[in-house]
């Protein structure tokens, strides 16, 4: 039977800003784009990645956020130039996105604007929401994207501002994480007072010794002996529990 191939996209936007009330998008816009593909529960090379100029200036607040500038994006392209290759890209897969009524929306939002009867993104994808799995997993619990990283160990050093490849690919290794089902156990290390022994070379100790484990019994005066002090600890408590 020939392999299917399970396509998933993990995928990441940053906006001129948001309201502060529902719905966020109105007013704002989206200008940068990234996307992470899986297949097979592998992370692959083929990613996404686009700045978008908005047309219109970004607040304040999300610019501290992800530090992208007007004049950065002055010379980048504009969401209809690039939306037909995005399409195209999340045709068909499972969208990956933490809080992802947010970023659908917004996605939305620029698709409406274009007024070209784009289809709405839920109708082209199926999407999964990694924060809805992580209040499942961790309820009462502070679920964003950074205590997740430093939950499951992800090395999230370069993260000193927001960025949609960067957030993607981190959010990538969160899902994984997230939703592997242990195969087997498995020792990495062995621990010994303030020694760290790798388990790999405490094995390979343990194969050099070929010789067979060395069975020494107890000799006649040994088992005598041990007899009387059975004999012994009968006789001031009454009974001896292992004779």
């Amino acid at each position: 039977m020939k392999k299917t191939n399970i396509r998933q996209v993990v995928l990441d936007t940053e906006t001129t800003g948001m309201n502060l009330s529902p719905p966020y998008y109105i007013g704002h816009r989206i200008i940068e784009i990234g996307m992470i593909e899986i297949i097979n529960r592998n992370i692959t090379k083929n990613y996404f990645h686009e700045y978008i100029n908005p047309q219109q200036i970004i607040s304040k607040e999300a610019f501290n956020i992800h530090g992208i500038s007007n004049k950065f994006l002055s010379k980048k392209p504009i969401f209809a130039k690039i939306v037909y290759n995005f399409l195209n890209y999340i045709k068909g897969s499972e969208l990956i996105i933490h809080n992802a009524q947010f970023d659908i929306n917004f996605l939305n939002y620029e698709l409406s604007l274009l007024k070209n009867n784009l289809p709405k993104i839920e109708n082209i994808c199926t999407i999964t929401d990694t924060l809805k799995i992580a209040r499942n997993i961790f309820p009462g619990k502070r679920n964003s994207l950074n205590s997740l990283c430093s939950r499951f160990n992800i090395d999230k050093s370069k993260r000193n501002l927001h960025g949609a490849l960067l957030d993607a690919k981190l959010l990538a290794y969160v899902f994984l994480s997230m939703t592997t089902k242990q195969n087997k156990f498995k020792l990495k290390l062995f621990k010994k007072k303030n020694n760290i022994i790798n388990i790999n070379n405490l094995k390979n100790i343990l194969k050099k010794k070929k010789n067979p484990l060395i069975i020494i019994k107890a000799s006649n005066k040994e088992l005598k002996l041990h007899n009387l002090k059975l004999n012994l600890i009968k006789k001031k408590c009454g009974f001896v529990l292992w004779k």
